[in-house]
């Protein structure tokens, strides 16, 4: 049987950039060489489409041929430059290993669409929806998932200080990770933590400190049928939880422990898998996403945030908890890809 033709997306000008790299490195080591070949297109930071061997090793800097993806749906794949003409390299689906901006919110998926190529994860509407925090909250607040107060801070728009219940998070409203998100303790550091945020998003969340257990649940699968990955809990020894910013993340953070499976109670458990499943089916997510949530001290789960294409490195927490229920990356990329080509409602 012939292989499949994945291509395999990954870098982008986010600021998210060096982890995907790292995330499409594992991907690289757990996609079954018997069923697929890859096509690795890294898209450099300034944004330029190379076909390259892997993302291993300095791959942005080495003799590289230029990139497109065709929307030429008679094309279904790749427009390569060589020497001076191009050749179509078909594609049978992608998995865009792309984090955070234009990797997670739906334009990618777009490009991908007007293809009429199948690649794996949510679709436009699922990771517009998701990318878009204070969008994830209005949605999963109306399928009866309880959400942190908050309010939207539009460009150039001035707060009052004073007008807060400190403590609050300010967040980009559009960011991954935990770029740009800061924590106030009073008025005279809300200016500081805006400008911050603002240099990710033009459009800013601020939120209210939720008293609580961080958890996640990673969740994969379409419609009726999803499967919920072990949780975990993020062990905190001070401050709050900033996920992909250390300077050696692969060595662990310098405040925090993730916890899989959560040491918490078996009726919590149920309850925050349950939550992640819920509030996955009312954003329309496909394919994969982590769940981010709070769990209370009453037992209730409050929504954090929804990532669409987690990060998928050694230390990430996604593939940790699918490795605790069971699943290793190799079979959960199996299933992505497999989800892609039913097409998934696409």
């Amino acid at each position: 049987m012939a292989r499949l033709r994945i291509g395999v997306l990954f870098g982008g000008a986010s600021e998210e950039h060096p982890v995907s790299v790292k995330s499409a490195r594992e991907v690289a080591k757990h996609l079954d060489a018997a069923k697929y070949e890859p096509f690795y297109i890294g898209i450099t930071k300034g944004g330029e489409w190379r076909l390259c061997e892997g993302p291993e090793g300095d791959w942005e800097r080495g003799e590289l041929r230029p990139a497109v993806l065709a929307p030429d749906r008679g094309v279904h794949g790749l427009l390569v430059l060589d020497h001076g003409k191009y050749e179509e390299v078909r594609l049978d689906a992608v998995v865009p290993v792309l984090h955070g901006r234009h990797g997670e919110d739906g334009a990618v998926q777009g490009l991908l669409e007007l293809a009429g190529i199948p690649y794996a994860g949510c679709d436009i509407a699922g990771s517009a929806l998701c990318i878009d925090k204070s969008l994830t909250y209005l949605v999963a607040r109306s399928a009866g998932v309880a959400v942190p107060e908050f309010r939207v801070v539009a460009e150039g728009e001035e707060v009052d200080p004073a007008s807060l219940r400190y403590p609050v998070f300010v967040k980009p409203a559009r960011s991954g990770s935990s770029f740009g998100v800061g924590k106030v303790s009073g008025p005279g550091e809300l200016a500081a933590a805006l400008a911050e945020a603002r240099e990710y998003d033009v459009k800013v969340l601020i939120e209210e400190a939720v008293e609580g257990a961080e958890i996640g649940c990673a969740i994969l699968g379409s419609g009726p049928d999803l499967v919920a990955g072990e949780v975990d809990r993020i062990a905190l020894s001070h401050g709050f939880f900033r996920i992909h910013q250390e300077e050696r993340p692969e060595t662990g953070s310098d405040n925090s422990v993730a916890i899989v499976p959560a040491d918490i109670p078996a009726a919590s458990r149920t309850l925050v898998q349950e939550t992640a499943k819920a509030v996955y089916r009312a954003l329309g997510c496909k394919g994969l996403s982590r769940v981010d949530m709070f769990l209370t001290e009453d037992g209730g789960v409050v929504l954090n945030e929804v990532n669409t294409m987690p990060g998928m490195t050694s230390y990430s927490r996604y593939p940790r908890m699918m490795a605790a229920s069971g699943l290793d990356m190799g079979a959960v990329l199996d299933w992505m890809i497999e989800l892609a080509l039913a097409g998934t409602g696409r």
